[in-house]
């Protein structure tokens, strides 16, 4: 069985539940002109972010809000937020599709194939194609939260799938943070 990436997978290696089960990338758009046009029309234009569940951990946590296998209004673009725990950071990994990341609350950095990029509250950052990066909050004491949008449904669409994690985000917790929550603030 795949397990998500363009790379072979090390048994010895940690799996992330989201690549162990079936996925919709692209949903079939099939129907009359008129119907599926209407479909399009009736779809909700505001999505309550709160309905999501966060999911994730110990140290980054994330809501996929608009993506083709949660909402029917789009399969172009992808946004979600992300939440990470105070000094903790997420998984090292590349992909073709770009994304931009308005920072919402928080300060941190990036690394971007081996060069710091330093963010805050109010700081868009943009992760170019094909780029092997990590995110960072660089806080000790207060979490970071961000919003991502990303063309991911079209590159992988249009068969740029390269995906790949470098090294996975940790599983224990930061020491101190054995109990953050992506809702504590």
């Amino acid at each position: 069985m795949s397990d998500g990436h363009s790379e072979n997978h090390h048994p010895e290696e940690q799996v992330w539940e989201r690549w162990q089960r079936q996925r919709l990338f692209v949903r079939e758009l099939k129907g009359l002109y008129g119907e599926v046009y209407k479909d399009l029309l009736d779809q909700p234009r505001v999505y309550k972010s709160k309905e999501w569940p966060w999911k994730g951990g110990p140290g980054l946590f994330g809501k996929k809000v608009v993506n083709p296998q949660s909402v029917d209004i789009t399969q172009m673009i992808e946004g979600h937020l992300d939440v990470y725990a105070p000094g903790s950071h997420g998984q090292k990994h590349g992909h073709m599709n770009s994304a931009v990341f308005y920072i919402l609350e928080g300060r941190g950095y990036d690394v971007h194939d081996e060069i710091r990029h330093d963010w805050e509250k109010g700081d868009v950052c943009i992760v170019s194609n094909a780029c092997v990066h990590r995110h960072y909050n660089a806080d000790p004491e207060k979490r970071a939260q961000v919003l991502v949008m990303k063309a991911k449904p079209l590159f992988l669409f249009g068969h740029m799938l390269y995906q790949k994690v470098v090294e996975y985000p940790p599983t224990e917790p930061v020491p101190g943070q054995e109990h953050f929550s992506p809702d504590d603030e």
